[in-house]
């Protein structure tokens, strides 16, 4: 006993960390929440530009039930808490040769879509397309998504010789670019939904094709929070709160506090120490295995291979005058060579000649009049995880020349497509993986953790228990995977394995999630919070 029972410390306050957080107060523990920004949400941060606070993270939410499911306990909904607008319209699309395609919420609406952009027959191969994401999406939920990390054995236990039919049901043996190939004739729509890929940091000439079950999850709905995903993340910060929780946001750990080989709590920068029952890392699993947090902690998570890392990015967060086509709230302008945008990023780890280019048009409301005069934009484009220069042979990281020649290649890229986007520095903030490495270290400005470009990968990923008894792990670089859901689906299993571990005496009713995660009822167990 060590005096501290039913205390738990998670570190992090992205949505991994925040679901945690909320989770373990469900469950009835004493929670301390640190976080060293002074905002929570991780990488779903805000930036002030120019007197405007402009979104620099993921933009829009899906997969709403799981946050319904985490808040079920305490008897209230998300959208009970924020503003969701639920989009018509998902993206605009754009080519260099000006032909344009929005995909609608609506699939049936995308479908005539489709068949006025490109024919009737990709329009039935969409509806093909979409069947088939559904179905594959059915088929991995309970196993890779909502359950504890399989492992290869558990899956050869599980489903013996039916594991290589059911890797073949999934799509997982061929890569996305071939699927969607084999899918529809006009390369715009496979570059269009290749592009799918990207929302879990990979290439969509390498991932499997289980991916392109991104459709379905879109199309069962995309909401656009007002005030931004930040606003999701201040108000499950807040709801934590209330609960009871302690939240210490501008407070970094320096290392874990381990004593007889099992976790006790962390010591603080500037020094002191808090200590617990477990703790719970919400963090970049790389930062562990680099001994960021004391040499001790390496051993707590498998090496982590910078060749290996995800897709980084470079962004502009402004404030600007844009004139040409009317944006919607998402857009994407495609460049002319796909295949040369993921050769550069992943062979070369350069930034690709010819971009594709994200912008989120924040100021974009659908039912009401398009913005006059300055918007609050985020741009992107893709880039490699080569913020710390781990990824070449060098040893250099992405210099200010390179980061400067994607810049302009960026925007004449947008006029070249009938897009103007002022530039003024002042209205303006960049970030480019030497950033991202930066605020998010070890991770070389990788935004998703490693990459999944095998159908094994999302096996290899760890899971929520680590190799060091007492440290638990969540958020992006951790099963399930990346995206805001994920990471709060990942939180919850984190809790979930802490409490078989380290079960608190019951006073509270066991409810059920979908998916078989068990959260506390809201009567929860009365602790005082350090």
């Amino acid at each position: 006993m060590n005096g501290n029972e039913g205390h738990i410390i998670v570190i992090g306050a992205g949505f991994g960390g925040l679901a945690a957080a909320i989770e373990l107060r469900n469950r009835g523990y004493s929670v301390t929440l640190i976080e060293r920004s002074a905002q929570v949400g991780g990488k779903a941060r805000s930036v002030p530009v120019d007197g405007a606070s402009v979104d620099a993270g993921p933009t829009v939410l899906t997969m709403a039930w799981v946050f319904d499911a985490l808040l079920e306990p305490l008897r209230t909904r998300l959208d009970e808490r924020v503003d969701l607008q639920p989009l018509d319209v998902l993206a605009r699309h754009r080519w260099p040769d000006g032909s344009m395609l929005d995909l609608h919420a609506d699939p049936e609406e995308s479908a005539e879509a489709i068949a006025a952009f490109a024919g009737e027959r990709e329009a039935d191969a969409y509806r093909r397309f979409l069947t088939r994401a559904r179905q594959t999406y059915e088929l991995v939920e309970a196993p890779f998504i909502l359950g504890q990390r399989p492992s290869f054995w558990s899956i050869l236990r599980d489903y013996g010789a039916a594991a290589i039919p059911m890797a073949m049901r999934v799509d997982g043996l061929r890569s996305m670019w071939r699927a969607l190939g084999e899918t529809f004739s006009d390369p715009r729509l496979q570059q269009l939904f290749g592009r799918y890929a990207t929302y879990a940091g990979n290439s969509p000439f390498r991932a499997p094709a289980t991916f392109n079950l991104i459709a379905h999850v879109e199309a069962e709905g995309v909401w656009r929070p007002a005030g931004g995903m930040n606003a999701v993340a201040a108000a499950l910060g807040s709801i934590f709160e209330e609960q009871g929780g302690v939240l210490r946001l501008g407070s970094s750990v320096d290392a874990l506090l381990i004593e007889g080989g099992e976790v006790r709590g962390v010591t603080l920068e500037g020094g002191g120490e808090l200590r617990a029952e477990a703790v719970v890392f919400a963090g970049d699993v790389a930062a562990l295995a680099d001994g960021r947090l004391g040499e001790a902690a390496r051993r707590a998570v498998r090496p982590t291979k910078a060749a290996e890392r995800s897709l980084s990015a470079v962004t502009w967060c402004m404030n600007t005058e844009v004139s040409g086509w009317p944006l919607a709230h998402h857009n994407v302008v495609f460049g002319d060579n796909y295949a040369e945008e993921f050769e550069a990023i992943f062979e070369r780890r350069a930034m690709p000649k010819n971009p594709t280019v994200y912008l989120c048009a924040q100021d974009v409301v659908e039912g009401d009049a398009y913005p006059e005069g300055r918007q609050r934009l985020l741009m992107l484009v893709n880039g490699p995880a080569n913020g710390d220069g781990r990824q070449r042979r060098d040893g250099a990281p992405l210099s200010d020349a390179e980061v400067t020649e994607c810049e302009e290649r960026t925007f004449n890229h947008l006029a070249r497509c009938g897009l103007t986007v002022l530039r003024d520095p002042a209205s303006s903030v960049r970030t480019d993986p030497r950033d991202w490495e930066r605020l998010y270290p070890s991770s070389g400005g990788g935004l998703y953790g490693q990459a999944a470009h095998h159908w094994t990968s999302n096996l290899r990923r760890m899971g929520a228990r680590s190799q060091i008894p007492g440290l638990y792990l969540c958020g992006g670089t951790v099963h399930p995977g990346a995206g805001a859901p994920m990471a709060t689906l990942s939180g919850m299993l984190a809790v979930e394995r802490l409490a078989q571990d380290l079960p608190l005496t019951a006073r509270s009713r066991p409810v059920a999630m979908p998916g078989g995660i068990v959260t506390s009822s809201a009567t929860m167990a009365t602790t005082t919070s350090p």
